[in-house]
């Protein structure tokens, strides 16, 4: 007979009888027992900003399917930079939008050690030496076909794009950027862009892999933010990963700490928190998500038509990545859960 069915037979046993002395909902009664046995907490500390650049001066073009997200020019998000640095908030990640013209199918532009990535990376860094500056290496912004690497005949090159990317790092590296964070998914990578910040004397800029990036399809709004939205061809599935795999995404991870990297990302995030705490249990490294663009306007949408509090559902999905074992979030909510938690 089970405790089940000996409730059944015994309608009057009182719940103490069943549970003796162990009543979980002690110290949840009161806001500060609840305070004192929180397992997991959101600081500033952990948010890190993703800034959209575009050309031009005092510019700052709305994304539309990101509310309240904009395009910044240099002089802006100088400004920006330093008030996120004055919310606390330790770093922020920049990604260009430039000219169509300024496109081609390589992605030379990001050669160009004037682009707008190291005009921003030079202006901030001059205006805001206390923030981190972390720069992504991937093609798609400089190319006319939306992809992350160079394209020929349909096909993604590998090797010619690490040898690109790992060159643009070093371009990146000397224009003030901190960590190089690489989102291409390309093999090798990491190991040829450790090695190319080495030899030229950034032994000192760190590496964030994207190690999990998935194929998938919150990346909309920033396609949008970006202007590849309408460039892309095809899709990135022969070189993101498989939003099925688990395992593959771990050896993913491992390579590229075998290669060098310094810490890990996983992109997405929330559909993606297995990965995260698969990850950190695994290498006890570094660990962040990216919060992408698809789930800042889920949220931001839901909000608006009044379906749920836009604040609230904010810290709780900020909260769950700490929870999963992420020392550090990309979002677009930074400087808005800046403001909330220094309150």
């Amino acid at each position: 007979m089970n405790k089940f069915s000996r409730l059944k037979m015994d309608p009057i046993r009182s719940v103490d009888e069943i549970t003796g002395s162990r009543r979980l909902r002690r110290m949840r009664k009161a806001s500060w027992s609840r305070r004192l046995v929180q397992e997991n907490h959101l600081r500033v500390e952990d948010l890190i900003w993703p800034i959209f650049l575009v050309e031009g001066e005092n510019r700052k073009d709305p994304v539309e399917a990101m509310p309240g997200v904009y395009r910044y020019s240099v002089d802006l998000a100088v400004r920006e930079a330093e008030r996120a640095a004055k919310l606390g908030i330790p770093a922020i990640a920049t990604f260009p939008n430039i000219g169509i013209k300024k496109r081609d199918v390589t992605g030379s532009a990001i050669l160009d050690p004037d682009n707008l990535i190291n005009q921003a990376s030079r202006a901030i860094k001059a205006a805001v030496p206390e923030i981190g500056i972390i720069t992504d290496v991937a093609l798609d912004p400089f190319t006319s076909h939306g992809h992350d690497g160079i394209l020929r005949d349909g096909v993604i090159l590998n090797d010619e794009t690490v040898a690109q990317v790992a060159e643009a790092a070093v371009l990146q590296a000397a224009a003030g950027a901190d960590i190089i964070a690489p989102s291409d998914m390309m093999d090798g990578r990491i190991g040829a862009i450790r090695d190319s910040l080495d030899a030229n004397g950034f032994q000192d800029v760190a590496i964030m892999s994207y190690a999990t990036k998935f194929a998938s399809v919150f990346y909309g709004p920033y396609r949008e933010a970006i202007g590849t939205g309408t460039l892309l061809t095809g899709d990135k599935k022969t070189y993101y990963v498989d939003p099925a795999n688990s395992d593959e995404a771990v050896r993913e991870a491992e390579q590229d700490l075998l290669e060098g990297a310094d810490m890990l990302m996983v992109k997405p995030g929330l559909p993606y928190l297995d990965i995260i705490r698969r990850l950190k249990d695994e290498f006890a490294m570094p660990t962040f998500a990216y919060q992408v663009s698809g789930e800042y306007s889920m949220i931001k949408a839901a909000a608006a038509n009044g379906w749920l509090d836009g604040e609230k559902a904010m810290l709780e999905t900020l909260l769950a990545f700490k929870r999963a074992g992420c020392d550090g979030i990309l979002t677009y909510f930074a400087p808005e859960a800046a403001q909330l938690l220094r309150a």
